[in-house]
């Protein structure tokens, strides 16, 4: 069996931070995440997508966000359990062990979970479910896969804009459809888009695909003016994803629907499991990147004391310790 200081669950940005912070106080790491690299919902969602909302990052891609994550940890050497579940947790001399999907074991003094919402799965484009050939994707995470098609985007969320945006630029032409003439998305990413050549057909639904190996047209509906075929090379279903927290669930955990309840210590109700990030329920809480950093320094000190009753619970400030 395999043992570290600290397990955490979850590859996104507050595990990785969560993983730095632990190397920055020597304990040894272990990041777990079903996905097979990490970044979690950034690497698989919306990697090219600037975010605004960092401190001292004035913007920055999601993709460079994720690289500077791993490149902060990387001189603390964690180790990277990726492609892999932790099902069950279970105790040995009041000491934490995970058993992981490909039937392994790992030993821990404490874990901390940093899953974001869980595992997640797209929600279907319901025209492609009678549709064999390729060309429909969820998520674009290289937008240069995309150059010079014609493409279909379907949803009316931030996601379905953001793609329109990052799209415009590099394929031949962007076709937006929703189903309604209201849009989720906020409005002035809506405007941006609307002011660029892209076509938004709005009060209407994708109704088929067409093409034998992949997508080369769509039959869209529009409301009242009746059906319309267009040509496409690529569906991008930007319809959002149902999350859970698959078998975290079964743990033991104090959950508020989807999300682990925390004390200000970000300890969980099982004894040395901690957890950050969006997964977590408190009062006041608020889903952010950087609330999440914060969070994840917050379980790490207090997870670092739990191993080590005579830790300090705050270490010093990074620049002090060179």
């Amino acid at each position: 069996m395999r043992e570290v200081d600290v397990a955490i669950i979850g590859a996104g940005p507050t595990g990785l931070f969560a993983a730095y912070y632990a190397g920055f106080r020597g304990l040894t790491v272990a990041i777990i995440d079903t996905l097979p690299e990490p970044g979690g919902q950034i690497t698989a969602m919306y990697p090219e997508k600037d975010i605004f909302d960092v401190g001292g990052l004035p913007t920055i891609k999601g993709r460079d966000l994720v690289a500077n994550l791993v490149a902060q940890a990387a001189p603390f050497g964690p180790s990277y359990l990726l492609g892999v579940r932790a099902e069950k947790l279970s105790y040995r001399d009041g000491l934490p062990t995970l058993h992981l999907a490909d039937g392994s074991d790992l030993g821990c003094g404490a874990v901390i979970v940093t899953g974001g919402l869980g595992s997640f799965t797209p929600r279907p484009l319901p025209a492609a479910s009678a549709y064999t050939g390729a060309g429909i994707v969820y998520f674009v995470p290289r937008l240069d896969d995309l150059a010079g098609h014609d493409v279909l985007i379907v949803g009316g969320g931030d996601s379905a804009f953001d793609w329109a945006l990052a799209l415009h630029p590099v394929a031949r032409s962007v076709t937006l459809v929703h189903r309604r003439d209201r849009f989720r998305a906020h409005a002035a990413t809506v405007g941006r888009v609307q002011a660029l050549p892209v076509t938004i057909l709005v009060n209407s639904q994708v109704t088929a695909l067409h093409g034998a190996e992949t997508v080369t047209a769509a039959d869209i509906a529009v409301q009242p003016d009746g059906t319309r075929r267009i040509p496409v090379d690529t569906v991008v279903a930007a319809l959002g994803f149902t999350a859970d927290l698959g078998p975290l669930a079964e743990w033991g955990l104090q959950l508020d629907r989807r999300h682990i309840v925390v004390t200000s210590t970000m300890a969980t109700t099982m004894p040395r499991v901690f957890a950050a990030g969006d997964i977590v329920e408190y009062p006041g809480k608020v889903r952010l990147i950087a609330t999440g950093f914060g969070e994840a320094a917050t379980a790490v000190n207090n997870a670092a004391v739990a191993i080590d009753p005579a830790a300090h619970l705050f270490p010093g400030h990074s620049s002090e310790a060179g």
